[in-house]
């Protein structure tokens, strides 16, 4: 199941859901520890350290399971190398600085919201979207035609190999025409002579045929 290839339209299906499951796995995470509002309201430090371990944590296992869909798609289109790594290792990055964001972040001034991260973003998009849209790998035509291979016909080959080289040889087709000569020009053999074999011959009329 996890090994298997996978198309354009099952990669695509498969990252959408798996981007509505990192969503609710991080509202999961802050309700689970420190809530919305205690997130609010709190201050950059030790007191968003498990709220920012839990997401630290579940992001990483999505990183796994995306990296799984992007290896087997790349497999399945024969992609780049570099691009299925660069995909990968820039989502690790990105799950540890999202879970370093929330850590750090300062509601009350925007200005603490780093625009490093929104870039890594975009790279890590740009490099799915050529995963995505990657061509898939040609079909081999030689298992295409390999049922229509007779060479393990072994019986009927001989047949055909004598069939051609009797038709095929000068001295076969020589042959031939010598013995319908042979047997246009062979004499008659004629009735032979004899007591036994005499016949009356006509004679006139009052005249005694002889023998």
């Amino acid at each position: 199941m996890f090994t298997s290839n996978i198309g354009r339209l099952r990669f695509f299906s498969y990252s959408a859901a798996l981007l509505v499951a990192e969503i609710v796995a991080m509202v999961l995470c802050i309700a689970g520890t420190i809530g919305f509002e205690g997130l609010i309201n709190s201050k950059p430090g030790p007191g968003r350290e498990g709220v920012a371990g839990a997401i630290l944590v579940v992001s990483l296992l999505l990183v796994l399971v995306r990296g799984n869909f992007a290896w087997r798609r790349s497999r399945d289109a024969q992609g780049s190398k570099w691009i299925l790594w660069g995909y990968i290792v820039f989502s690790a990055i990105y799950a540890v600085l999202q879970a370093g964001t929330v850590l750090v972040i300062d509601f009350d001034n925007p200005d603490t919201i780093s625009g490093g991260l929104n870039l890594l973003g975009f790279g890590i998009f740009g490099l799915w979207i050529s995963i995505l849209v990657a061509k898939p790998a040609g079909v081999d035509l030689r298992e295409l035609t390999s049922v229509f291979d007779f060479d393990d016909l072994g019986p009927a080959a001989p047949l055909s190999g004598m069939k051609s080289n009797l038709y095929s040889s000068p001295a076969a087709g020589a042959v031939a025409p010598a013995s319908a000569t042979a047997a246009r020009i062979a004499p008659t053999p004629s009735r032979p002579t004899g007591p036994g074999n005499a016949r009356l011959r006509p004679g006139g009329f009052g005249k005694r045929d002889l023998a």
